[in-house]
């Protein structure tokens, strides 16, 4: 199927031939053709589905218990999954994942759950962070245009995912449920320069990696556990370039990580980088494990990560099962500052690569 881009970009050329044809104005085929191309450019990236790895709450600086309030919106939508390629996201508020959601360890809190009136399918959640049937799921199976409620309280501290669990289970969540509950401990956690929300899954498509146009799920390939998409935060290359994580020398950014999955364990890691503490597992009541090179995550699973970076440059997250990376899997850390010779120089080096 011809792409949004592909099919403005060809439209407008054959109005700009015609008129170069009739009025002798090459400049203005020109100029349109290369309208046409900024403007399908801009309508896939209004189809964006990423959550912004800054979009999170802030730390919990209370230190009595208290009653949260969640609402969550289930949303089938069509996003954009790659460059030229789009898929039908199924979606916690819009975006993957959806919105990080946080308390305190003692906290009540109470989930609402609407499934839009456009939806095509039941939806629910399940949240790691209950004690209780189903994680919530069992309280939440909630038809197009209906709402359910439950609640519950947040007797550990930890990171943990919550995502959809309607049959089939696995096919909700490739398609995009899933995001990340933050329960802290009662005294709260360390201060940090910044925080970061990214998680990783997996989409299952009938097209082939990278082929353009529209991209529906092949369920013998989700059955085979045989993804064409790594994604980190929804799509192919979501957090590069221009919608890259940033920093500055000497500040330590903490990252939230959580793999939706449905399937694939992650070999979470930051190339050029050393992890100065990682709460195992998520598990936010004891002390940290330091200086961490890889951090497998399963999926389900999260990881709390703190890294201070002492050199400038373009840091890239991936998964260390590498092969991942050319399947969409790699998000970028942009750090500015000085440069630091006494721990890295790179002065007269021929060294055509970055990382490993």
């Amino acid at each position: 199927m011809t792409s949004l881009k592909q099919a403005l970009v060809g439209t407008v050329s054959a109005v700009a031939l015609v008129a170069g044809l009739a009025l002798g104005a090459d400049a203005l085929a020109a100029d349109q053709t290369a309208d046409a191309d900024a403007a399908a450019t801009s309508a896939l990236a209004q189809q964006s589905i990423s959550r912004d790895p800054t979009d999170l709450p802030g730390p919990i600086t209370r230190r009595e218990p208290a009653t949260v309030k969640v609402h969550l919106t289930t949303i089938e939508r069509q996003g954009q999954l790659a460059d030229g390629t789009t898929f039908t996201y199924w979606t916690f508020d819009g975006k993957v994942p959806g919105p990080m959601i946080r308390a305190r360890v003692g906290d009540t809190v109470e989930v609402s759950l609407t499934n839009d009136p456009n939806s095509t399918m039941a939806h629910s959640v399940d949240m790691h962070a209950v004690t209780g049937p189903g994680g919530g799921a069992v309280a939440t199976q909630t038809m197009p245009g209906e709402t359910t409620s439950f609640r519950f309280k947040a007797l550990k501290p930890g990171a943990y995912v919550y995502h959809c669990a309607t049959p089939m289970v696995a096919d909700h969540i490739q398609a995009g449920m899933y995001g990340l509950v933050v329960v802290e401990p009662a005294q709260g956690l360390p201060t940090v320069d910044r925080e970061f929300y990214v998680m990783q899954g997996e989409v299952y498509t009938d097209q082939v990696y990278g082929k353009a146009g529209e991209a529906y799920t092949d369920y013998d390939k989700l059955m085979d556990e045989k993804p064409e998409y790594y994604v980190f935060n929804g799509a192919a290359k979501a957090l590069t370039g221009a919608h890259a994580m940033h920093a500055k020398v000497g500040e330590t950014v903490r990252l939230f990580f959580g793999d939706g999955g449905p399937n694939k364990t992650s070999s979470f890691h930051v190339i050029g980088e050393i992890m100065d503490k990682v709460y195992s597992y998520g598990s936010l009541s004891g002390a940290p494990v330091t200086d961490v090179q890889t951090v497998t995550v399963a999926p389900g699973g999260a990881t709390v990560a703190e890294v201070t970076f002492e050199v400038p440059g373009r840091y890239l997250v991936v998964d260390h099962a590498l092969s991942r990376l050319e399947r969409g899997l790699v998000a970028q850390i942009a750090v500015d500052g000085p440069q630091n010779p006494q721990v890295f120089d790179t002065e007269g080096s021929k060294l055509s690569m970055a990382g490993h």
